[in-house]
């Protein structure tokens, strides 16, 4: 079986859907490689942070470091959190009322820290989920539209041996193929990315947590 040559042979319409299988399967695959290595980066530079955070005595310290750790999204959370506690540090508050105050708009400030960081992971992954689910159903047209052309050729050849027949239905079978390439790698790789992603959300908010108790310590009310 050469299949180059079915698919020079196939028809226009077959070529055209063929490209953009191509197209899909390329941009995929570039997008695959990216994510791993930047969900890669991030974990590693989290364990990273989360290490240096643990032997650190003082949130100064700690934010000094965070600053050699920007790939972790850990480290991100930390210095959004960070910034609000030193300005609701300076900010001056009635006696007796500022625990509340300030607890809420730090927890906004990393719910927002947090919320971008997550957006900043999901980046691309809406194509792989599209590429997962559309080249199929690309694929298949270029195949009824290959074995439609064949049984148009049979209509005016009018012969139906197989050697006649053959032919014109691989070239249209490996617009199907193509399209199968294209959407298990994705459909994998998106999987596999989004339970990464989990991850690092339930990470988050757990840090998120554990900066909201040490807030609660600091400005707590007598």
């Amino acid at each position: 079986m050469n299949i180059i040559k079915l698919v020079i042979d196939a028809s226009v319409v077959v070529k055209i859907i063929l490209l953009i299988l191509v197209f899909f399967s390329v941009f995929s695959w570039t997008i695959i490689i990216f994510k791993r290595k930047s969900l890669k980066a991030a974990a590693r530079q989290s364990q990273k942070f989360l290490a240096a955070y643990k032997k650190s005595r003082n949130l100064v310290e700690i934010s000094e470091a965070s600053k050699t750790f920007q790939p972790s999204p850990l480290a991100s959370i930390f210095q959004a959190g960070f910034k609000e506690m030193a300005y609701l540090a300076k900010k001056d508050s009635p006696p007796g009322n500022q625990n509340s105050p300030r607890l809420e708009n730090l927890s906004r400030a990393l719910t927002k820290a947090s919320n971008a960081e997550v957006a900043k992971m999901e980046k691309l992954m809406s194509f792989l989920a599209t590429t997962g689910s559309v080249t199929p159903f690309i694929g298949l047209l270029g195949t009824v539209w290959g074995i439609m052309d064949t049984f148009l050729n049979i209509g005016v050849t009018r012969s139906t041996s197989l050697m006649s027949v053959a032919p014109g239905i691989a070239e249209a079978l490996i617009a199907t193929a193509v399209g199968l390439f294209a959407a298990i790698p994705a459909v994998i790789a998106y999987n596999h990315f989004l339970h990464r992603i989990k991850d690092f959300i339930t990470d988050m908010e757990d840090f998120s947590l554990e900066l909201l108790s040490i807030a609660e310590r600091l400005y707590g009310t007598p």
